[in-house]
């Protein structure tokens, strides 16, 4: 046997390495502790979320164009619809219209049938039957009879339809210039309607505004007059006033009219200061009297102050005693509380430290080596 070589496989390579790069690129993301959050890929739900955004506005964008392209065909149907609507409306017109112009029934072959309107045709031949042989006959029943005849008829006739067709037009033009008239009459009319209005309108507004500055007029002058009897009174009321005070006890200062004054008002005797002269010894004596009293009261109110205040200051001093007797006690008690708690805890570390020194110097004796923790997180599956 002879050895051959033959070409390698180049594809089951490439698969392998392709395998081993991603691979490698697996295990970089999944042991990188700055992008791994408990186990989640946050790079690759940020590059999900972005494509799913991605995704949807392209999807977005989409359905607009198609609601876009939906109208703009929409209307365009309807447009190609209205279209071929007036086209069959116009065909419709001209195939009525070509019908009574060019295919009337009276018109026809059979019209003399339908309507019997036409006489027999004439069978006789200008030329003997005697002087022809028997196999020489030249004009069948019902050819070639009064022919001339029926092309006057028909160009008669189709001068007739011609006039007719040429009448009815003229008719048509003279009732739409009729038309015409009528609706320029119209308008005429309703322009000369407009106008009368806006003249009526801006007399109306004229005599409004007569009407209104006389009012405004009236109103000025009533106001005047207002005012000008207001000043009147005024003036008379100040000239009153004047006089008054001119002859009033105020200026006059007379003591029979503040006595006259005192006694006849509800209140009792008072003072009248624009009219008091000053007091008498008696009256002297008196507001004398009432400042001594009043201020033996006054001293006596201090006092009884000065003792409420002194008492309430002992009340708040023993308050404060008993607060601060209060807070020792509580302290104290604090502190009590504070080394039996550090007393347990000195306990429980005692306990720790023991169960500690168990484990490490009894139980847990066989300690793994580096090539133990080596193993782990060697692969990415």
């Amino acid at each position: 046997m002879y050895k051959v070589d033959l070409p390698v496989d180049e594809s089951v390579q490439q698969a392998v390495e392709r395998r081993r790069a991603a691979e490698a690129e697996r295990k970089s993301r999944i042991f990188n502790t700055r992008n791994r959050v408990i186990g989640v890929d946050l790079r690759a739900l940020h590059k999900q979320q972005e494509e799913k955004r991605e995704r949807l506005e392209m999807e977005k964008q989409r359905d607009m164009a198609h609601d876009l392209l939906r109208l703009s065909l929409d209307e365009t149907t309807l447009q190609q619809k209205k279209e071929e609507e007036e086209l069959r409306r116009e065909l419709a017109r001209d195939l009525v219209q070509y019908r009574a112009i060019h295919q009337r029934a009276e018109d026809s072959r059979d019209a003399d049938i339908n309507y019997d309107r036409q006489e027999a045709p004439d069978a006789s031949i200008s030329v003997s039957d005697s002087a022809l042989g028997p196999a020489s006959m030249q004009v069948f029943l019902g050819e070639g009879i009064n022919e001339n005849e029926k092309k006057r008829a028909q160009m008669e006739m189709n001068e007739r339809n011609l006039r007719a067709q040429k009448e009815e037009r003229e008719k048509q033009e003279r009732e739409q210039k009729n038309k015409e008239l009528l609706t320029n009459r119209e308008l005429v009319e309703k322009d000369l309607r407009a106008v009368q209005l806006n003249a009526l309108e801006e007399e109306c507004k004229r005599v409004a505004r007569i009407a209104l500055s006389h009012y405004n007029q009236a109103q000025a002058e009533e106001r005047m007059e207002k005012e000008r009897q207001e000043r009147m009174r005024r003036e008379a009321e100040e000239l009153a006033e004047v006089r008054y005070i001119v002859t009033s006890d105020l200026l006059t200062e007379r003591p029979e009219a503040a006595k006259r004054i005192a006694e006849s008002s509800a209140e009792g005797p008072r003072v009248l200061t624009d009219r008091w002269k000053g007091m008498t010894p008696q009256q002297i004596s008196d507001i004398r009297r009432k400042r001594e009293e009043q201020c033996f009261e006054k001293e006596r109110l201090r006092e009884m102050e000065r003792q409420r205040d002194m008492a309430w200051d002992y009340h708040l001093t023993e308050q404060v005693r008993q607060q601060e007797r209060e807070e020792t006690r509580d302290k104290e008690l604090q502190r009590e509380r504070r080394v039996q708690l550090d007393k347990y805890n000195q306990q429980l570390a005692r306990e720790q430290q023991a169960h500690q020194h168990y484990l490490d110097r009894q139980l847990y004796t066989n300690r793994p080596t580096v090539q133990y923790f080596t193993q782990f997180n060697t692969s990415s599956r």
